[in-house]
């Protein structure tokens, strides 16, 4: 296949841009960047019942946590909920640069959305962002009748480092014998730190989400190579994936992680795991917030949503 021609005008426009790449920048620059140049390739912000923001007791003090009530919810009405983990290489990204997506994602599956905001490195390094993950989930989980969610209809969820932080919790919860997620939903999961695949040579340059990029995340978040092994940070590399809750993946053509998203896929269904897997040709890493110039991210965001009602549908 070739680039998708939205893709490619999009690359044009980011070729003749005069900002620098994250790699040369500081995290908090890069931040800034990064929340300061969303607005202009994502959809618009749909309308919700409500959007609140709660405090949830975290490792190392108070975690935000932003909480999306879908478009015509009554006060009070239980709803399935799915717990969401932000992408942005463990250094960037926040509630805010994926307030759209949770949107979204909220009013397409009629359910609760909780976008965590979990430590950043390089202030805080792996795995501090494992442990506020996991943290919140459990909070949130016990707190289910309190939050008028459905307890049995719990996903968790997130799109590239919150991809690998989604299927991290999911293995915790089975290993430490915690209530397990209904479903977990990663798109264009990191999943192998060691970043040995095929597909970080073929789409090491020119697709957004470079190889030099990538190496600035992992050594702000991961600088120390032997906890590049750790399953915690390539839970591709887990002894077992059996166990674990049914899951949709989404991957993109001409991402460098679409190899290990694929793998990890192929290891969930082959370890007795219910598993969808969608690859969308001609696309980039992090297409799916960019529905505001690609039409296929709007195609898969839709597809993402169908896969949340179908998983809180088999639970009701």
């Amino acid at each position: 296949m070739s680039l998708h021609p939205q893709v490619g005008a999009l690359l044009e426009r980011v070729a003749r841009s005069q900002l620098p790449p994250y790699y040369e920048l500081p995290p908090a620059v890069s931040r800034r960047l990064y929340h300061d140049t969303r607005g202009a390739i994502s959809p618009m912000a749909p309308e919700m019942a409500s959007v609140t923001l709660m405090l949830v007791p975290g490792p190392a003090g108070p975690l935000p946590v932003r909480v999306y009530r879908p478009a015509g919810s009554a006060k009070g009405e239980v709803l399935p909920a799915l717990i969401f983990y932000h992408g942005g290489g463990w250094v960037i990204g926040d509630l805010d640069t994926h307030d759209v997506a949770c949107r979204q994602l909220s009013n397409g599956a009629r359910c609760v959305v909780f976008s965590v905001e979990y430590r950043l490195a390089p202030e805080a390094r792996f795995p501090a962002a494992v442990d506020d993950c996991i943290t919140a989930t459990r909070y949130l989980t016990a707190q289910a009748a309190n939050l008028g969610i459905d307890a049995a209809r719990i996903a968790v969820g997130g799109d590239s480092a919150g991809g690998n932080l989604a299927a991290v919790v999911c293995i915790d919860a089975r290993d430490s014998r915690q209530p397990m997620p209904c479903f977990q939903l990663l798109i264009y999961p990191a999943t192998d730190q060691r970043a040995g695949q095929s597909s970080h040579v073929r789409n090491a340059d020119g697709y957004l989400l470079t190889r030099k990029v990538m190496d600035y995340f992992r050594g702000h978040y991961l600088p120390d190579e032997a906890d590049w092994l750790d399953w915690r940070a390539s839970p591709l590399l887990a002894g077992s994936l059996a166990g674990l809750p049914p899951a949709h993946v989404l991957t993109a053509e001409y991402d460098p992680l679409v190899d290990e998203g694929r793998e990890y896929a192929d290891r969930l269904a082959a370890e007795g795991v219910k598993t969808g897997y969608k690859d969308y040709p001609g696309m980039v890493h992090g297409f799916l917030l960019m529905g505001g110039v690609l039409d296929t991210a709007n195609e898969a965001m839709a597809g993402c949503c169908a896969a949340l009602r179908g998983a809180f549908d088999t639970r009701a």
